[in-house]
């Protein structure tokens, strides 16, 4: 568990370099105890901040904290929250680089890339918080006729996918906000214009191919792309691209056929593409590759259709496998979105809201919590064991919690080893 030991020293020695705010009756409590006692929350995937903390102050949680996270002394879930508030998310961000470093360095990234040696980073935004009462500054607002004002908050996800992969690691997040000069309120595309900004060019390296959906394939998000010298895979959809459709009509296109054989089920995949298509309709128009997949059954029936745009060459050679990953955009809401809001991250519940930035602090440990566990199940083989052993993830986590609150391990290594092969771990000293 050498990766999982690692990671925890870097989120260490980055909670212990947080603003210190303490004062009073905080003062007994490090930084860095504070901030591993929020992450340990979504690490063990604890349904509750008060129940966790409580728990985790009983018998031999305190050890187990010592140990395991590092956590001198616990603090309560009230001054968790008072500390946190003023902290931005961005003192976090950090965490993910290191994380990808890791990835890299055990050769996990490996199984991520196409087309060659690309990474896909796919871009979406999803709601996290919603409200009618509770509220903060960074709140977006909207109303309903009948309805009073309700609140709200966003994030954009920026996430590592790749078609045939069951993994995905999340990014850096970008949190959507009202912004100042701004009449309107801030918006996904703006949020993912600042996200390219601030991190493309620390992702350059991999050679990125950002995905989106229909929203994104418009000029300033495609030349914001090629900006930070990544490309661009998005969904295309006729209705919002008139120029686009204009130039397809009356064009006898190249066409790939590929016969595809799914168990008992066999299906026909035809591509079409063509090049040099401007994407809007004014000189200043930038000149995209288009291509489009279809789907058909043993009896004639159309079960999938779609169409991208993109900056990458397009043939025959190379069609098949672009179309397959931009299709793996949605990846970001089948095996991000939905497993932090439904299989145990609990990222839409309210663990603290805060004044400042509560809110934006908890999903992004939140977020922290996902990467690094996806990383163990890459990685880490004493995880991939103790996962395999007892089944269900929900469960693996449940027991997890349950088993520290009546045994001390000195490491992490000693709990794997206890969950993957029911062997108890070594008394303390």
């Amino acid at each position: 568990m050498e990766v999982l030991d690692t990671l925890i020293r870097c989120l260490r020695r980055c909670c212990a370099a947080l603003p210190d705010r303490r004062t009073g009756a905080n003062a007994r409590y490090t930084m860095a105890d504070i901030g591993l006692s929020a992450f340990s929350v979504f690490f063990l995937q604890s349904p509750s901040f008060l129940a966790h903390q409580r728990q985790l102050a009983e018998g031999h949680g305190r050890s187990n904290c010592q140990t395991l996270f590092g956590i001198e002394q616990i603090p309560t879930d009230s001054h968790i929250r008072a500390l946190l508030d003023p902290v931005p998310p961005e003192h976090f961000f950090g965490l993910f680089g290191d994380i990808v470093a890791h990835l890299e360095s055990t050769g996990g990234l490996a199984a991520f890339q196409r087309l060659g040696e690309h990474v896909l980073i796919a871009l979406d935004g999803t709601q996290y918080h919603r409200s009618a009462k509770v509220h903060c500054p960074h709140c977006s607002t909207r109303t309903r006729p009948g309805q009073p004002a309700e609140y709200f908050h966003t994030l954009l996800c920026a996430t590592l996918v790749a078609p045939g992969h069951s993994k995905v690691v999340p990014l850096e997040p970008e949190f959507v906000v009202p912004q100042d000069g701004h009449d309107k309120q801030d918006c996904e595309s703006r949020a993912a214009r600042r996200w390219l900004a601030q991190h493309g060019p620390a992702y350059a390296r991999l050679k990125p191919i950002y995905l989106g959906d229909d929203l994104y394939a418009r000029q300033p998000l495609c030349e914001a792309v090629q900006a930070t010298g990544g490309h661009f895979l998005f969904v295309c959809k006729p209705a919002s691209h008139p120029t686009i459709q204009d130039y397809l009509t009356g064009v006898e296109m190249p066409e790939h056929v590929a016969r595809v054989k799914r168990g008992r089920e066999r299906l026909t995949h035809r591509y079409r593409w063509l090049c040099d298509v401007p994407l809007r309709g004014d000189e200043q128009a930038l000149a995209v590759n288009w291509l489009s997949v279809e789907i058909v059954n043993a009896a004639g029936k159309v079960t999938y259709q779609n169409s991208f745009i993109t900056d990458l060459p397009v043939d025959a050679t190379t069609v098949a496998e672009l179309a397959a990953c931009g299709r793996a955009r949605w990846k970001i809401e089948n095996e991000s979105f939905n497993v932090l809001k439904t299989k145990g991250y609990h990222l839409a519940h309210n663990f603290g809201h805060g004044k400042e930035h509560l809110s934006a602090v908890l999903a992004t440990l939140n977020l922290i919590a996902f990467a690094i566990h996806t990383l163990c199940d890459l990685a880490a083989g004493a995880w991939r064991q103790a996962v395999a052993t007892i089944g269900a993830r929900m469960h693996f986590f449940q027991r997890m919690r349950t088993i520290t609150a009546y045994l001390i391990f000195p490491s992490w290594a000693h709990l794997l080893e206890t969950l993957a092969f029911a062997r108890a771990p070594p008394l303390p000293p």
